[in-house]
């Protein structure tokens, strides 16, 4: 039955963005984390990839996520010379994550998460409607 395929779909979808979420969650956690020693680097980005798979049972195209991989972007550099992971120009290099980005993607990720979820309380009703009706 359609009604229960746009369950799944849907379902892909929350698990797609609640790992998103948690992507998002440790970039926002990992914000301020600098190298321990000169020459190494801090903490990098991750972003999170989706990607479409047929499920062939059902005959529907379900979201998952293709991989978790890094944002290659410059890190930032903050002019501290008394922090031990400081090079010889004073500077220390600082992940590359910007707060106010991971808090936008936070809040698409929870959009869309919310949708999903609409779509699946949706879908129940109707089944819930169908069998009422069928009952009678």
């Amino acid at each position: 039955m359609d009604l229960y395929k746009s369950m799944a779909v849907s379902a892909s979808g929350m698990k797609a963005q609640g790992t998103r979420l948690k992507v998002i969650s440790e970039n926002l956690a990992n914000a301020n984390t600098t190298a321990e020693t000169p020459g190494d680097l801090p903490y990098r980005r991750k972003t999170v990839i989706f990607k479409n798979e047929l499920d062939r049972a059902m005959d529907v195209d379900k979201v998952r996520v293709a991989k978790v991989d890094v944002d290659k972007s410059d890190f930032q550099r903050r002019y501290d010379p008394s922090h031990p992971s400081a090079d010889a120009d004073g500077y220390v290099l600082m992940p590359n994550v910007n707060s106010v980005v991971e808090a936008m993607d936070m809040r698409e990720a929870q959009r869309s998460y919310e949708a999903n979820l609409s779509a699946i309380d949706t879908a129940r009703q109707m089944l819930t409607r169908t069998i009422d009706i069928l009952r009678a």
